[in-house]
Formats: C-alpha cells, structure tokens, sequence
C-alpha cells in the first residue's frame, strides 16, 4: 500500500551508505589500505593516540545516539521507529557541514546502561549528538556523558533548539527597536527544549524571563518540582509571579512556545502589543500563526510551510563542523552563543517580520556557525548557569 507513496518511496533501503575514501583497484592499494599498510598506522596511533584524530575518520565523525523514547511529536515510540529520523540527522549533517554521521539507536531506555554503552562507543567518534531522548532523563545523560569524555557531547534537542531561539530573538528585537535584555519573555515548556531555550535566552542577555509548565509558573514556592525546573525556579522569575500561562503573558513582550499544548487567544491578547510569538510544536503549534499574527508583530514556528522557521539544522550541522575542527572537548555556552550570533548575522542587513532567521537551506550558514564556534572553542568548560 505504500508503493505508490512517495515518502515512502524516498525512504525505501534507508537514506545512507557506506563509501569508500581511497581506491582499491590494485593488490598496491589493498596493501596500503588494509593489511600489511594499516599496522602501522595502528602502531602510531596506540603510541600517540592523538594522532587517532588525523589517521581515521574521528576527525570528522559523529555518532547520532537516541533510545526513541521522544522522537519529533510522535513521543515513546522506540529504537526501530525512530531510525528514519536519525538517519534524516546524519544525511542533514554531511549535506550541510560534511559531517559524517552514523546513527545508533538503542534499544534501552536505562540511563545508566545508555551512559555506559555510549561510552564504550566514543572511541570511535569524535563527537556524540544525542537526539530525541526525553526529559528529565536526557539531562542525566547528557550531563554524565560530557564529565567522563573527552569529546563533544550535544543533546539537540535542547540546545540545537535553543541556539536558534536565541539568533531569531536577537533579530526579532532589531526589528522591534527593542533590546533583549529588557524584553519580558515567558516559555510555554519545561521540557528539554523549554530548560535549554530558557538558559540559552539568560546567557545571551535576558533577565525577564518566566517558564511555565502544565501546571503553571515556576516559581520558589511551588513543592511539585523536579529537581531541574527547581534549579530553573532559581534563576528566573524574578518578579515572583505566580499562576497559569495567561497569568504569564500579561503585558509579555515575547511568547516562545516548546510544550505541544495549545495557547488560548484569550491568554495571547493580554500579551503586550507588537511582539513576537514563536509557537514552535509541531505540527500543531501551540498558537496558530493566523491567531499569532493578531497579536504580535513577529511569528515564527518549527514548520517549513510558514515564515520564520525555527529549524535545528540551522545551528548542529556548524556546531559539531566547529567543535571538530577545534578539536574541542565539550561544547561550552561561549561557543552556543557565537552559533546564534553568527546565525543572526546572516540575515541581519535584511531583517524583514517574515525572514528573522536564515533559510534551512542557506549554504551561508553553516561555515559561518563553524567559524564562530572553532574561536570560540575552549577545552575549559564555563560555569553553569
């Protein structure tokens, strides 16, 4: 039944290959190219193992990690189901960044277990991209995995998304003759994305911000925390405000939408006027674009089929492009901040409501988001915010 679709035509044996880098026409080629050549290089590399960087593929490798339990918007749909995806992550990386990536999908969902085969497996990589995995776990595993190697680790989710949140909201506050730093801002999630796009918007200058979940608020009072959206309570909110998401956007500048619930219009009209809303659900975002535009000045969403599209390809194929380069061992917030930077600036000389952030296929992207994270790259990780 699927024959005559073509999506699953484009899919049919999978979106990746295996290629050769070196010929292999002549018994010469065999013997520089395997046995009895490639002992050396094994000699070399097992007394300087850095060298293990220039002597393989590590160099210019990744290894996409997830265990499926939140992929895209279709939730705990496990390892096979989510290899589509991956596969998707690793043809957008060598396209965009000439990163090659081999996607890995486990079929566990411990943490301990994921920490420990994911470790086991870094030798062969030189950088690990965790995708779709969900919260609260993912941020134990990313955290565990970035102390014990000494490569990058990059949990996309969150921070792919929350880079790129930052580039759109830097532009968005151009157009709006209005500084980040003085903007009122709630996020409508406390999920990966919602807890990486809030300390992403803090780093790069934000102070007004709120973040509120099913329930409500985040805020010191409440006993029904777990222990990030505790550590969040901490650092924002500083007005103390208390209640739901209409509560929250009462005279709010922006609105960044990562929860997959939906915003009543009614709570959207209390925002204050000319702002910006980034309903970013998909497919269904959280405030329809024909509602947003009612009340904001500037809208974006995560969908290709309206303006302003927060898309993660923006930011993790230069991301990784940079860190490799750099030979960078973690990815520290100096250098997600000159990912947004650099994504901003490529279309900051013209800013229009409809275009604050570059096309997913801009080629500019990419070398400039490497660029800005090889010199931003330091093997000293900056304190947490």
């Amino acid at each position: 039944m699927f024959d005559s679709d073509p999506v699953f035509e484009l899919h049919r044996g999978g979106k990746l290959a295996v290629g050769s880098t070196v010929p292999l026409s002549s018994r010469e080629d065999l013997s520089l190219a395997y046995t009895p050549g490639v002992a050396r290089v094994c000699e070399a590399i097992a007394e300087s193992p850095e060298l293990v960087r220039d002597y393989t593929w590590v160099g210019h490798a990744v290894a996409v990690v997830t265990d499926g339990s939140a992929v895209l918007g279709l939730g705990n749909i496990g390892p096979r189901a989510a290899l589509p995806v991956m596969e998707g992550k690793a043809i957008l990386f060598k396209q965009f960044a000439g990163v090659d990536a081999v996607p890995i999908c486990l079929d566990t969902q411990d943490t301990d277990e994921i920490v420990r085969i994911v470790t086991a497996l870094a030798p062969s990589f030189g950088g690990i991209n965790l995708e779709d995995i969900a919260a609260p776990r993912c941020f134990e595993i990313e955290r565990r995995l970035d102390e014990r190697l000494d490569i990058p680790v990059f949990h996309d989710d969150q921070h792919g998304t929350a880079i790129v949140v930052l580039a759109a909201l830097r532009n968005a506050a151009l157009l709006l003759d209005r500084k980040l730093e003085e903007l009122s801002i709630v996020i409508s999630g406390a999920g990966a994305a919602g807890v990486a796009v809030a300390r992403m918007l803090l780093a790069g200058g934000a102070s007004d911000l709120v973040v509120c979940d099913s329930r409500g608020i985040l805020h010191k009072g409440r006993m029904d925390l777990n222990s990030e959206k505790v550590a969040l309570a901490e650092v924002t909110n500083a007005r103390g405000i208390t209640g739901g998401i209409a509560d929250a956007l009462d005279g709010a500048d922006v609105l960044v939408g990562v929860s997959g619930g939906t915003i009543d219009e009614d709570a959207v009209a209390r925002m204050r006027p000319g702002g910006a809303i980034f309903a970013l659900a998909n497919p269904n975002p959280e405030v329809h674009p024909s509602v947003a535009v009612r009340h904001a000045a500037v809208v974006a969403t995560g969908r290709s089929d309206f303006p302003n599209q927060i898309n993660n390809v923006l930011a993790f194929p230069g991301v990784f492009r940079g860190a490799l380069d750099a030979h960078a061992t973690h990815i520290t917030e100096a250098m997600k901040i000159a990912a947004a930077d650099a994504i901003a600036a490529v279309v900051a000389d013209a800013l229009t409501p409809d275009a604050i952030v570059p096309s997913p296929l801009d080629p500019r992207v990419a070398p400039a988001v490497a660029a800005a994270v090889a010199a931003a790259a330091s093997p000293r990780k900056l304190p947490a915010i």
